[in-house]
């Protein structure tokens, strides 16, 4: 039941009496190490399938280079987050941050930007693996392994949130033990070759190294992030963490530590086998060209391909899970439509939400490829641009939080500091120019900032006049501003 409303500025709050927040409740369920599994789950898909368009954008040395800054800019945002998800132990994640930082404006730009990554790198997976599947069974059109692989991980993590955690770990780590077997394969059968890691024919001007020459290292950032994408996702875990202050640094600097690795043997080992970095950089299945040059085209490449794609669905999985969250928490605030965060009985899942996204992802894939060209790559973009910026409204929001409310309980600090947030903000910033690096995937791009402009422009006219005073993460951002002015 809705109750008194209060004005706020800008926007007004409504009052919620127990039965809404009761019917918006999550359940406690991972420590750090099944939220370990769900970090590096999240993103290790990127080992697996999307990391190579940057081998076609920049070549070898040019994915290499972009690398080397994204991970320095990972580094840098994990530490922030780790610190601030202490503070703020939300399942809002990132909005939570900017909620506090800036207030309602900016927090539900950021929640927006959230929906668009985690909502299209769903899409972006389950279009890569219809690519491995293709290798497997060839000839059944690719939006019905979409349908059957949305429907079969959306009803786990609807079924229960102890289920999904398990579930994530369990292919976490095959995910990563086939990455090991490919690995050693691939270093001792004599497959991997660095003559194929620099086969890409150089345009005029540039070289075995730099193919694409320095242009190269910016058009190929958007698929270097595709190695780190959606680690940041473990905030939106803290309401269903057992001890959110302990297990959150450690799973998300565990998670980056990982992750740091998995990229190197991937991006290294990966682009000189089978055909090398010419034939990886178009793959819809880069690790199965890995496989078959290893160990031929005979039963045992076959088994390790479909065993391959456990890490697609490792992060197909995971993030299902994150654009939950996600909409769930922006829905009980009342930024979107309340009745999309109302969780199951018992279960304490968030059905609707896990329902919608899962059909608006569908949706956009089915969009993108009718109209032709590389669909993983164009959504691989759409989700990246609308990542980075939301990374470097997190890093402002900490650098701002830091100065501003310096009264926030803070168990866990970055040993970077505002420096680490200033330098991950910068990188953010170039990272989000990239994004219009190659004309293939500009449309994707416009049409997403196309999106944020109307979401906007709905929190403008509508939901900023209808939210929730009781949701947690604008319950703790008033409690704060009510001490600053009594100060």
């Amino acid at each position: 039941m809705t109750q008194a409303k209060r004005q706020v500025g800008q926007v007004r709050y409504e009052n919620v009496d127990h039965a809404y927040i009761g019917q918006r409740q999550l359940k406690k369920s991972a420590g750090w190490v099944l939220l370990w599994a769900m970090g590096v789950g999240a993103v290790i898909s990127g080992d697996y399938f999307g990391w190579n368009f940057g081998l076609n954008a920049g070549g070898f040395g040019g994915l290499l280079i972009a690398t080397i800054f994204i991970a320095v800019m990972y580094v840098c945002m994990v530490l922030c987050i780790a610190e601030m998800s202490t503070a703020l132990p939300h399942a809002g994640g990132f909005y939570s941050f900017t909620r506090n930082a800036f207030g309602p404006g900016l927090a539900f730009l950021n929640s927006i930007t959230d929906m668009v990554e985690y909502v299209i790198t769903p899409a972006v997976i389950v279009v890569g693996i219809a690519g491995y599947m293709d290798t497997l069974i060839p000839g059944v059109p690719n939006w019905i392994w979409w349908l059957v692989f949305y429907a079969v991980f959306v009803g786990i993590n609807i079924w229960g949130t102890e289920l999904t955690f398990k579930v994530s770990m369990v292919v976490t780590v095959l995910a990563i033990t086939v990455l090991l077997i490919f690995y050693g394969g691939a270093i001792f059968s004599g497959a991997f070759s660095w003559g194929n890691v620099m086969n890409i024919v150089p345009e005029e001007g540039g070289s075995a190294f730099l193919p694409k020459g320095m242009y190269g290292i910016f058009a190929a950032l958007p698929f270097a992030i595709w190695f780190y994408l959606a680690i940041e996702q473990l905030p939106l875990s803290a309401e269903e963490s057992h001890d959110v202050v302990n297990d959150m640094p450690k799973a998300l600097i565990g998670g980056i530590i990982t992750l740091l690795a998995l990229s190197v043997f991937t991006l290294i080992l990966n682009s000189g086998v089978g055909g090398g970095a010419a034939e990886v950089a178009t793959s819809g299945a880069p690790l199965d060209i890995g496989f078959r040059a290893i160990f031929g085209s005979g039963a045992t490449s076959s088994v390790l391909t479909l065993i391959s794609l456990t890490g697609l669905i490792a992060s197909f999985h995971s993030i299902i899970y994150a654009y939950g969250r996600v909409l769930f928490a922006v829905s009980r605030a009342g930024y979107i439509p309340r009745w999309l965060s109302v969780t199951t009985e018992g279960r304490h899942t968030p059905a609707r939400a896990l329902i919608v996204g899962a059909i608006v992802g569908f949706v956009i894939a089915l969009i993108i490829d009718s109209l032709g060209g590389l669909v993983g790559a164009a959504l691989l973009t759409m989700a990246v641009f609308g990542a980075v910026i939301s990374y470097g409204l997190v890093m402002l929001s900490y650098i701002v939080l830091a100065k501003k409310k310096p009264q926030l309980n803070r168990p866990y600090k970055s040993p970077l500091g505002a420096a680490g947030a200033w330098v991950g903000l910068v990188i953010a910033t170039i990272s989000g120019l990239s994004a219009f690096a190659l004309p293939d995937n500009r449309a994707g791009v416009w049409g997403t900032l196309i999106f944020i402009v109307i979401a906007f422009a709905y929190y403008w006219g509508y939901s900023r006049h209808h939210l929730v005073a009781q949701a947690p993460e604008e319950e703790i951002a008033l409690m704060l501003e009510a001490q600053k002015e009594l100060r």
